[in-house]
């Protein structure tokens, strides 16, 4: 199944794409409705609370009274944090099962209001951020929800900013405007990538571009977008990785590039390699493999550069059709592993080359005009082969 991580501030609209993206299809997990849910009467939750906190916390019908509990669990640093080894086991097993509920085909929005402030993006297939203007949202919140301007502000500024917000988001939804505006960019977001994406994390398929190849002006976010990616490698990969980089053209400030972020695993062996396989599939990047190596070159090891072996590489793609991605697992120390950070760095730090890269990179997206597919591919690296051979031996070595 895909887990989609749905946030934003107090007044954005978060509910509203919630209600959206259920009307399609999605299963829903509330955090706020589980929060409420393993606090009810005769639950252990709440039993645990009046153990912690005393009877006072509750109302005269026994169940839990919210604002008593916050006045004696926000008091102090100690009470938090035994108000949150309370709750927070809890809700997590409740949010376990109802995810473990849902069909294998499903794709499942966890409404998460403080997933930005809990650093719970990288558990998350795709981060999806509802955003709106500080004004609006405090219109909203003294409207819909009776509070008043003060305290609207005061939550508002209790949590992420804005510019937090954007950086943990893989889509950023406008809500300046009314439903009647956000509804199809929402349905769009579904049928285009939420769909798909699902569709190709289950059958194990990476995707890919289905047009030419292209050159774009380089983009700011391509380094956060590599952090996001990279946070979820790190999880589904844990200690069996040496290292994870954003490499490749989009990881050279102001060059332009192919919208593609490639990053480079480092492992310490091809069987770690193979082990990866069903672990970076399961999280959504699965192996693509066509692909078994680089074009050797000829190094120390291999004066003729025709040992495939030095230059092996197991190449994972992600499954999502909205952040097109290359996954090199290579092993560290190879002659690939090394000349991947290697070229980035030397584009990074002299301007005469990133100027030749350019050229040669111009020159293979006019060989590969008018081509798609497999063939777009071979006819750009028919240009770009070459001059990375050309230059292997003149890139410094790290």
């Amino acid at each position: 199944m895909l887990r989609i991580g749905l946030t934003g501030g107090m007044g954005a609209g978060k509910s509203t794409v919630a209600r959206l993206l259920v009307e399609r299809g999605a299963v829903l997990v509330d955090s706020d409705a589980i929060a409420r849910e393993v606090v009810e009467p005769g639950t252990e939750g709440l039993a645990a609370l009046v153990e912690a906190f005393g009877a006072g916390i509750l109302s005269e019908d026994g169940s839990l009274n919210r604002p008593a509990l916050a006045a004696v669990a926000f008091a102090d640093e100690q009470s938090r944090m035994t108000l949150n080894s309370i709750t927070h086991p809890l809700v997590g097993r409740r949010t376990t099962e109802l995810i473990a509920a849902a069909p294998a085909d499903a794709v499942v929005v966890q409404d998460i209001p403080l997933l930005v402030e809990n650093g719970l993006g990288a558990m998350m297939n795709l981060v999806v951020v509802v955003m709106a203007d500080e004004d609006l949202r405090v219109h909203r919140l003294e409207q819909f929800r009776g509070v008043s301007r003060d305290d609207a502000l005061a939550r508002i500024k209790a949590q992420a900013s804005d510019d937090q917000r954007r950086a943990a988001a893989d889509v950023l939804l406008d809500n300046n405007s009314d439903a009647a505006d956000l509804a199809p960019r929402v349905h769009a977001l579904w049928e285009q990538r939420l769909v798909p994406f699902e569709r190709n994390a289950r059958t194990r398929t990476p995707a890919r571009n289905t047009g030419g190849i292209r050159l774009v002006d380089p983009d700011p976010s391509w380094p956060a977008q590599a952090q996001r990616l990279i946070g979820r490698l790190w999880l589904a990969c844990g200690a069996d990785a040496r290292a994870i980089d954003h490499i490749g053209s989009t990881a050279v400030p102001g060059l332009a590039a192919e919208d593609v972020i490639d990053i480079q695993i480092t492992v310490a062996d091809p069987a770690t390699a193979d082990g990866l396989r069903d672990r970076l599939a399961d999280a959504g990047f699965p192996r693509q493999d066509s692909i078994v190596g680089d074009d050797p070159k000829s190094t120390p090891q291999d004066p003729s550069g025709t040992d495939a072996d030095l230059w092996a590489t197991r190449l994972h793609g992600n499954a999502d059709p909205g952040r097109l991605a290359n996954i090199h697992v290579r092993v560290d120390g190879s002659p690939g592993q090394r000349f991947a950070l290697d070229l980035r760095d030397w584009l990074r730090a002299d301007a005469v080359a990133r100027t030749d890269f350019l050229t040669v990179e111009r020159r293979a997206e006019a060989a590969a005009t008018g081509l798609e597919g497999a063939a777009a591919i071979e006819a750009y690296l028919s240009v770009t082969e070459p001059w990375l051979d050309e230059i292997y031996p003149r890139v410094p070595r790290s």
